[in-house]
């Protein structure tokens, strides 16, 4: 069982894009700038929030943080996504998800400007992902992308079973394994799916998505399969400091030992969530999408 390392590939990214930051510098040409929009004060939003700000410093770029407490208003958010959008300055923004209930995430989604959403959920990238042409990828699935190619994984004629069908990483994944790029043969499952065990254990690459602490478990999976785990559930533990650790959707001891490759969480898909992120601001301060 090989363990795929998100935390080394990511440190790689980190220096391809600082690299290509500094010649830009040299050349007189724009530092990229990222902004995230944080309202409230969920947990693992602002975990989440400042550790992208750490990573903008680590490769060059110029990173803003603009807050609202959880009483804004949904008029409030949408106007400051379209001073965004108008706002030359800067090359991507993200309005960080979850938002208090009285907000419309697929308002705020739809607000903002395709060419500067480099979270990859606007319907715009996505239906330009779908069909093939060139758009900003959702963070998580391209990670994964990325950790396959940089694994030499084999996907051509592999059979990938995505578990999970969300917008943001089930649906845009199993797309993107199905493209040419890929070639794998997919098939999207999730918790009404008939004979779930023996779907699992049907795939050559198992990406789970599901949002559920330790759901597979190792009788769904079958011998020498890569495993990528994509949750990151927070879970109480009177074992850490913070009182809580985080847990994959994948029971990884007794699924590990079967893998032939296995992401583990921390570590796995999360560092590349964020660099995916960084990669996609590179993109839009060089106009490599929308020329």
């Amino acid at each position: 069982m090989i363990l795929i390392d998100g935390k080394k590939i990511a440190a790689e990214m980190k220096q391809e894009i600082a690299a290509e930051v500094a010649i830009m510098k040299e050349n007189g040409e724009k530092t990229p700038h990222l902004v995230a929009v944080l309202v409230g004060h969920d947990g693992g939003s602002e975990t989440y929030v400042a550790y992208k700000i750490k990573d903008c410093e680590a490769v060059g770029f110029k990173s803003s943080l603009i807050r609202y407490e959880d009483d804004v208003t949904e008029e409030e958010l949408l106007a400051k996504v379209h001073e965004l959008n108008n706002d030359e300055d800067l090359d991507g923004f993200i309005v960080q998800l979850p938002l208090p209930k009285h907000i419309s995430e697929q308002k705020v989604i739809e607000a903002i400007d395709p060419k500067k959403d480099v979270d990859g959920f606007h319907p715009i990238n996505v239906g330009r992902m779908v069909i093939g042409l060139p758009s900003f990828v959702s963070a998580t699935p391209f990670g994964i992308v990325e950790l396959l190619k940089r694994y030499n994984i084999e996907t051509s004629g592999k059979n990938c079973v995505v578990l999970g069908r969300s917008n943001i990483v089930g649906r845009p994944m199993s797309v993107l394994m199905s493209q040419k790029a890929n070639n794998a043969t997919v098939t999207v499952a999730h918790s009404r799916t008939k004979d779930l065990e023996e779907v699992c254990r049907s795939a050559d690459i198992l990406i789970v998505a599901m949002g559920v602490p330790e759901f597979v478990k190792g009788n769904m999976v079958k011998e020498g399969a890569v495993v990528i785990d994509v949750g990151t559930t927070r879970v109480k533990s009177d074992k850490t400091k913070s009182g809580f650790k985080l847990k994959g959707d994948v029971l990884f001891e007794e699924v590990a030992e079967k893998c032939s490759y296995i992401t583990p969480v921390p570590g796995g898909v999360g560092p590349m969530t964020r660099v995916s992120l960084l990669y996609n601001t590179l993109l839009a301060s060089k106009k490599t999408i929308y020329k």
